[in-house]
């Protein structure tokens, strides 16, 4: 095609300015609409991004439009309809916010949808562009490590917010091997009513294909990272192997320990390092079907199952296997099984936004 890529970004709130603004700063692709329900914030961006066309209505407005790429930043409960608006405006390309969906009754409704439709999807886990996630993946893919055996990740955030990303990069980290069963366990119902609706603290396995074993815990029962000052950049993943360990910090490096001895780095989650890279790899697959992104759907969707297997186990008790195939509407399951007892805290530090 002549010209850049036409990019129409629904949502205006602090993801989508992201996306806007990393889209608007490659020469490959020019915003021409933007959408959002408050009209002030819709105007304010707008102003900020050269003054694209503006909706209120993210259906109408792609529809006039036509846009190569569609792109949402919205609550996790939209992901259904904004993933429709794409397929019947033509787009080439969809890219759209972590998680994959609510439940994996939306997710299979998405991938209906989109089935036989051509279209590239993207999902944002940009964490993995970080000089100090990548670093962990060099040292894990080295060799240093010897034989990997175990992945731990860690975050105070809540799961809708953050299993998302902690799974995707545990897979990455254990080359992308899938998961064959889960196993969880989760206490408090305080953001269940959250915008991205979840239990307080979740905690559960993952046993991948290759044998290598992931834990993760998220929430409020999550261990505390002091040293690290952003409470939201708190995140660990650990890639443990027979011979040493390597870990990211999300907002406080990277370190190791090998035969070579200890080792760290710096790097933190930068939004204005992370997006561009990101942005560049959907052109880039947009150029060449052979270039497929590293944030892929049909990757996410893999990471997607184990979270919403994680809350299978929750509430049916026991092993789940993987892939899921059935559709069921888990969060509404966690409402059900929780117990409506406040959670334990696993540092103070998490006190204020568990509401305790």
């Amino acid at each position: 095609m002549s010209g850049p890529y036409r990019v129409v970004v629904v949502g205006m709130g602090k993801r989508g300015k992201h996306h806007a603004s990393a889209f608007q700063a490659n020469p490959n692709f020019k915003v021409v609409g933007i959408c959002d329900i408050d009209q002030a914030r819709l105007s304010a961006a707008a102003a900020e991004l050269g003054n694209p066309e503006t909706s209120t209505d993210a259906a109408k407005l792609t529809a006039a439009l036509k846009p190569d790429v569609f792109c949402f930043c919205t609550m996790p409960n939209l992901r259904v309809p904004m993933i429709r608006i794409g397929v019947e405006s033509g787009v080439r390309m969809i890219a759209f916010e972590k998680p994959v969906a609510d439940s994996t009754k939306a997710g299979l409704e998405m991938k209906a949808i989109l089935a036989g439709t051509g279209i590239k999807t993207v999902v944002s886990h940009q964490h993995r562009y970080g000089v100090h996630y990548r670093k962990v993946k060099e040292i894990a893919a080295s060799g240093a490590l010897g034989k990997v055996h175990t992945i731990y990740a860690t975050s105070p955030g809540w799961m809708m917010h953050m299993v998302s990303h902690l799974i995707d990069y545990m897979r990455w980290y254990n080359n992308d091997v899938d998961a064959e069963w889960v196993m969880a366990q989760a206490a408090g119902r305080h953001k269940l009513s959250d915008n991205h609706p979840s239990p307080d603290y979740l905690a559960g396995f993952i046993h991948f294909a290759n044998g290598v074993r992931g834990i993760v815990e998220t929430g409020a029962g999550a261990p505390n990272i002091p040293e690290v000052a952003k409470w939201w950049g708190r995140n660990r993943i650990r890639v443990m192997g027979d011979e040493g360990f390597a870990e990211v910090l999300t907002n406080g490096g990277w370190r190791a320990v090998t035969k070579a001895g200890a080792l760290s780095g710096e790097g933190a989650m930068n939004y204005a390092v992370d997006m561009p890279p990101y942005v560049q790899e959907m052109a880039d697959w947009l150029k060449d079907d052979r270039k497929v992104h590293s944030c892929n759907f049909e990757s996410a969707c893999k990471g997607f199952d184990v979270m919403m297997g994680l809350c299978r186990s929750v509430t049916d008790g026991g092993q789940v296997a993987m892939p899921l195939t059935d559709s069921r509407l888990e969060i509404e399951e966690l409402r059900r099984k929780l117990a409506d007892k406040p959670v334990i805290l696993a540092s103070p530090d998490h006190k204020a936004e568990f509401g305790l």
